[in-house]
């Protein structure tokens, strides 16, 4: 958590948890780019396939050590590159592969459609706490250049979404869980480890989804949940609710 805006108005009505990534703007898009252009670069050694594969092995390793985000990715892919290689790339590449991670930091923030019009409107009659994972400072700094953060009574990063974050946030706030409803683009983080709570959560998928974030089918066995195309969305299905 890095900043504290104000403190939420306990009411009757839900408390709303909002991702960010890919739920508010653009993210995952970014790194395939990144990653396109890093399969070409592996090209003289392996195919884009056989890349991917030893990407994501490296990725499983960095996230619990580095987190998610930039640092982790271009760590995996350093990584990688030396492994594929068996140590023949060149330190002009390597060099390379880092300037690829400044350009992920220094991305302009691309809003999806209709998410400000949507964040207005919820803001209305609901608190609206930002949760999103990943790096603090950029995280904090995606934050700052959406021109968003003032929608949000808070805003939480953390180092991962699943059930004992989700109790920790709960508890800290005193929100209880039949009162909160988590709202984003990834099943397995946005949405399942919250329903284990006993809360609710809203599917707002996304085009773009990150291999690691797809969740097994068996994982969906008797669970439900509504889906939305959009944030423009969310509100009906919390009307329905209060009804």
């Amino acid at each position: 958590m890095f900043k504290y805006k104000k403190q939420h108005q306990v009411s009757n009505s839900f408390i709303l948890g909002i991702d960010a990534d890919d739920t508010l703007w653009e993210n995952e898009a970014l790194f395939y780019e990144i990653q396109d252009r890093f399969f070409e670069l592996m090209s003289h050694w392996s195919e884009p396939s056989e890349t991917n594969g030893a990407l994501l092995e490296n990725e499983k390793t960095s996230i619990p050590v580095y987190g998610y985000g930039v640092t982790s990715f271009v760590r995996s892919m350093v990584l990688t590159a030396i492994e594929i290689s068996k140590g023949e790339i060149e330190t002009k590449d390597i060099t390379k592969i880092f300037s690829w991670g400044d350009d992920l930091i220094n991305a302009p923030i691309d809003l999806l459609p209709g998410v400000e019009e949507a964040l207005k409107d919820l803001h209305d009659s609901y608190s609206l706490l930002l949760i999103t994972k990943g790096d603090v400072l950029h995280q904090r700094a995606k934050v700052e250049k959406s021109g968003l953060s003032d929608f949000f009574w808070n805003i939480e990063v953390v180092g991962e979404k699943d059930t004992d974050i989700y109790k920790m946030l709960l508890d800290r706030y005193g929100i209880n869980p039949e009162k909160f409803v988590m709202i984003g683009n990834s099943i397995i983080s946005d949405v399942l480890p919250v329903l284990s709570i006993g809360a609710k959560a809203i599917h707002v998928p996304h085009h773009t989804t990150w291999e690691l974030e797809i969740p097994d089918s068996k994982e969906l066995e008797n669970v439900d949940f509504p889906v939305v195309e959009n944030l423009g969305g969310v509100k009906e299905i919390l009307l329905g609710w209060n009804k």
